[in-house]
């Protein structure tokens, strides 16, 4: 079994930059896909960045390139989440999320088997 703890969301203004990081337990991480996922109200929960464990693939929402980015420390079984120029339509709960054990990067939810309590991040403008 995997857990995930979120931090780093937080009140911020438009154009401000936040990290988010997403702590796992276990000595699997190194062997697991890592990816980011959000929500706000009333919308379903959409992919935001996804990174591999084995060969250094990463892909992003549109939404999100040039402005995010996905990385992690497996010593320190971390990912982060850096996000800069934040726009108010980013405001949503941020979720952690690992796949299965091998497997590789994916943009699709159902596709991961762990998940984090989510984060909150607001962005005003």
């Amino acid at each position: 079994q995997v857990q995930l703890v979120e931090s780093g969301g937080g009140l911020v203004q438009a154009g401000d930059s936040l990290r988010l990081s997403c702590v796992a337990s276990g000595r699997t991480f190194d062997r697991r896909a890592m990816g980011w996922f959000r929500q706000s109200p009333g919308k379903e929960r959409e992919f935001v960045a996804v990174i591999s464990w084995s060969d250094g693939k990463i892909y992003y929402a549109d939404s999100v390139k040039g402005r995010f980015t996905i990385s992690r420390d497996n010593a320190k079984n971390t990912v982060y989440l850096q996000m800069n120029s934040l726009k108010a339509e980013d405001t949503a709960v941020y979720y952690c999320a690992g796949r299965g054990y091998g497997l590789g990067a994916s943009r699709q939810s159902d596709d991961f088997n762990y998940w984090g309590q989510g984060t909150q991040v607001t962005v005003s403008s």
